[in-house]
């Protein structure tokens, strides 16, 4: 049984002005999608499943108590509004822990804040890489060692901790590059922008000026 545990109810309704109902009174309507079974529509209050959501992510299985009744499961997807604060809709697959898995697995750089990058620029390709394994062997992150990286080197999929881990398939090429060190450059000024900083101010006609030359133009 997971750790985290989160409480759901069956969910009976579905039509779009009930499960609006559920959101404003702080209800998120949500799915578990299962193999080889029928989907089961459930709800769970969005304060709880805020707290799980930022515990486990979506790498992590949570134990889903719908009614009573446990359900390992991972937090496959989620939907947020635009631009309020609320979560609109989740969708948990339930887990078969027999059967592999792929699930998407937050990279890490180790030793980012230990950085003297003044004169370089670190770029980060990959923020997340797929793995297929059994739900046993789900790792929470995929991390890799860059305390030592130099400027010109690149960091790729052999260099992740789980590379190699005969019970997780990375579903990435080995020397796909997920960071970089660069020389940091200086940004040129557009040519316009050059010119107009070598105006000086005094050149500038002000607006009593410009009323008289319009004024001895007009005559």
């Amino acid at each position: 049984m997971a750790d985290l545990v989160l409480n759901a109810n069956n969910r009976e309704f579905t039509g779009k002005n009930k499960v609006n109902k559920l959101r404003a009174e702080e209800l998120v309507p949500g799915v578990v999608y299962a193999k080889g079974e029928d989907n089961l529509n459930v709800q769970v209050t969005s304060r709880d499943f805020d707290k799980i959501l930022r515990k486990a992510g979506t790498s992590t299985i949570i134990s889903l108590d719908v009614d009573g009744e446990s359900k390992d499961v991972l937090i496959k997807d989620y939907q947020t509004h635009p631009y309020k604060n609320q979560f609109l809709h989740v969708d948990f697959q339930a887990i078969n822990q027999n059967e592999a898995i792929r699930v998407n697995v937050p990279v890490v750089l180790l030793g980012r804040e230990d950085l003297n990058i003044e004169s370089a620029v670190l770029v980060q390709n990959m923020d997340s890489v797929d793995v297929e394994c059994l739900p046993k062997y789900i790792p929470q992150t995929a991390e890799v060692d860059i305390t030592e990286i130099e400027i010109g080197d690149a960091k790729t999929i052999a260099d992740l901790d789980i590379f190699g881990n005969e019970n997780i398939t990375i579903l990435a090429e080995e020397d796909e590059v997920i960071c970089s060190l660069q020389e940091a450059t200086e940004e040129e000024l557009p040519e316009e922008d050059e010119e107009a900083a070598d105006v000086d101010a005094a050149d500038v006609p002000t607006v009593e000026e410009t009323e008289g030359e319009e004024a001895e133009d007009a005559e």
